[in-house]
């Protein structure tokens, strides 16, 4: 596997070896040593899947402690731009943001530590995105931060008039309005 540190370093993008032949192919998803060496000593205990249609965007959401999650997001099938937004008020990339484009193609993952809202918008229809999170779901600890907030200026890589938002994502908090991270 490469461990890539981006933009922002606390966010890693991982690229797994395939190795294929006439069968089809092989790779190792998730390996604890290399990522404790690489990324971070932490547990996952939550492992979650969401199926959607072309121009579905879920997000900005996270967890504020004691229930912040830390998350490995990966695609099985379609593709994805997946976001992660530093909401972490002390740090040198506050309001920043980072996307990568996530497929079954690529076989990319993004981790996204604590203190981070992550969001992704489909690119392909009957996308698959199947996350792991080192916190369990607690909806007393959630937060979400509204997807076209200006300040933190995502450049989604759809119009605006196909994206498909739940009630929750459509009411979210402008990112100066939302409780986040000291």
């Amino acid at each position: 596997m490469k461990f890539t540190r981006t933009d922002i370093p606390d966010v890693v993008l991982i690229e797994p070896i395939v190795r294929g032949d006439n069968r089809g192919y092989f790779m190792e998803t998730f390996l604890l040593d290399k990522f404790v060496k690489e990324v971070t000593n932490t547990t996952f205990v939550q492992e979650n899947e969401s199926c959607s249609s072309y121009g579905v965007l879920r997000g900005l959401h996270y967890q504020l402690p004691p229930h912040a999650q830390s998350k490995l997001i990966r695609v099985i099938k379609g593709k994805i731009y997946d976001v992660a937004v530093d909401i972490r008020k002390n740090s040198p990339t506050f309001q920043k943001y980072i996307g990568f484009e996530l497929s079954a193609e690529n076989k990319r993952q993004l981790f996204i530590p604590r203190g981070f809202a992550h969001g992704f918008v489909t690119l392909d229809d009957n996308t698959i995105v199947q996350y792991k999170t080192d916190n369990y779901y607690a909806p007393n600890s959630e937060g979400a931060i509204l997807w076209s907030d200006k300040i933190i200026g995502i450049k989604w890589p759809i119009e605006p008039n196909s994206i498909i938002l739940s009630e929750k994502d459509k009411n979210s908090y402008l990112l100066k309005d939302a409780q986040i991270f000291d």
